[in-house]
């Protein structure tokens, strides 16, 4: 490492004709043939997709589906397996999407049993975390967009000296999350515990929510604040 930064800094002509040959090396690559390269990209697509379906119907969905609470219908699980943190209750409803790159998680302190209720046709997007305090209920048709954050629990208290000792959270920091039907959260939105936003109601990009927001209305910001009534017939 130390004789590549050497190399790369030195204003030596030997160096740098050295740095020359190994930048033109490093990009070296066949010279693309068009019919070669187009029919082998082709069965290229179709050999990852083949490997991609095989894995998701008979490796990921069954093993997912061994989690829930009864097997969801048509589900259609995309880049493999959701992870699952903690002792957590899931159910699913039929025709539900989910990206493989998303984690469900409960939190590991308190008795009451921790609860994801997951409605039909809702799509979670990747890297989506839902964090469940005590209950988390997504809505028929709901949509979640990427690296979305539904924090039903925070994971530390508010207190430093605490915090700094390990302590979890306390049970005035954990409520329940809902978002009603038809609920679309946009790209990074975060939803706080005890929020309940509702039915049709569409969040922006990039929101934070934390105290409900009504049904029927366009809601962005930090923290979220409504933008506008959604029309009937939009």
């Amino acid at each position: 490492m130390r004789l590549k930064m050497i190399v790369k800094q030195s204003e030596h002509p030997s160096l740098k004709l050295l740095k020359k040959v190994y930048r033109s090396f490093n990009v070296l690559s066949v010279p693309r043939i068009w019919g070669v390269h187009y029919v082998l990209y082709g069965f290229h697509k179709t050999l990852t997709g083949w490997k991609e379906w095989c894995m998701r119907a008979c490796y990921w969905t069954p093993l997912f589906q061994s989690q829930l609470v009864k097997p969801a219908k048509r589900l259609f699980l995309y880049t493999g397996m959701p992870q699952i943190l903690g002792t957590l209750k899931i159910s699913v409803g039929s025709d539900c999407r989910i990206s493989g790159q998303t984690t469900f998680t409960a939190r590991a302190h308190g008795d009451e049993p921790k609860e994801l209720k997951i409605g039909n046709n809702v799509g979670i997007g990747w890297q989506t975390t839902i964090a469940v305090g005590r209950k988390i209920t997504l809505g028929d048709n709901v949509r979640i967009a990427g690296r979305s954050f539904l924090a039903g629990y925070p994971g530390h208290p508010i207190n430093p000296k605490k915090r700094a000792q390990g302590c979890p959270d306390t049970t005035d920091q954990v409520a329940d999350i809902t978002l009603e039907d038809n609920v679309w959260l946009g790209t990074g939105v975060f939803v706080m515990a005890g929020v309940t936003i509702g039915h049709g109601s569409v969040i922006a990009a990039g929101a934070v929510v934390t105290k409900d927001i009504p049904p029927m209305v366009i809601a962005g910001g930090t923290p979220a604040q409504i933008i506008r009534v959604i029309k009937k017939g939009e």
